[in-house]
């Protein structure tokens, strides 16, 4: 299980370095938390205004005494991993969430993220809990504090449509030669199928290819 969809994309947004709250924001979040004891933790920023961070309201949702590293699968020195400057990694100790961002990777439905660890320390009602304070804590900030999209932001650019039209001709060309050679009956069949089968499963092939290279281009 993990969080998804809307919560998904709040979390990610709130753990941003650029989220900052005042203490009335705070205290309205505050009352999101399950089981809040009244306590208020201190502001990372005192002067010239106390300002609290997204990622202390997200950690409020943590159980405590949480620990867990993560490193980013990249080519930057190990040394830089502890200390990121673009919130590489993920590091939460003592419930506190340090540095990093709560991505699909680490919130979502894979081995050895958040609530797979919550799960596994602390059992089944802590993670049904951390489930519970992230989605009150995170929906009711992202209706605040939420994102809109218009449909210019959906157009691809120019050297976009370029990779995508290449990806889909390429393919439409092996196509052809796979129709091509099932019509001169010189298509050799695949270990246990037939030709008619060799046919569909090369053609399919080929057009699924031609999807993820175009899905890849837009990335």
């Amino acid at each position: 299980m993990g969080i998804v969809q809307d919560t998904l994309c709040g979390i990610y947004k709130i753990c941003r370095r650029d989220v900052f709250l005042s203490k009335d924001q705070v205290m309205n979040i505050m009352l999101w938390v399950p089981d809040w004891d009244g306590a208020i933790p201190p502001p990372a920023i005192m002067k010239p205004r106390p300002r609290w961070t997204g990622k202390q309201m997200i950690s409020m949702a943590f159980p405590t005494g949480l620990n867990l590293l993560r490193i980013d699968k990249d080519s930057s020195p190990l040394s830089e991993k502890f200390s990121p400057l673009n919130d590489g990694g993920l590091l939460i100790h003592g419930g506190q969430l340090l540095y990093g961002m709560l991505s699909k990777k680490t919130v979502g439905a894979s081995g050895g993220g958040v609530i797979h660890t919550i799960f596994n320390e602390y059992g089944p009602d802590t993670a049904v809990n951390f489930f519970n304070g992230a989605q009150r804590i995170v929906n009711y900030w992202l209706l605040h504090n939420g994102f809109s999209i218009g449909i210019g932001d959906t157009i691809p650019d120019r050297n976009t449509i370029d990779k995508i039209e290449e990806a889909v001709r390429e393919r439409k060309r092996e196509v052809e030669e796979i129709t091509a050679s099932a019509t001169d009956n010189t298509l050799e069949a695949l270990p246990g199928m037939n030709v008619r089968e060799t046919f569909e499963s090369k053609v399919s092939r080929a057009l699924n290819n031609a999807r993820d290279e175009a899905g890849a281009a837009t990335e």
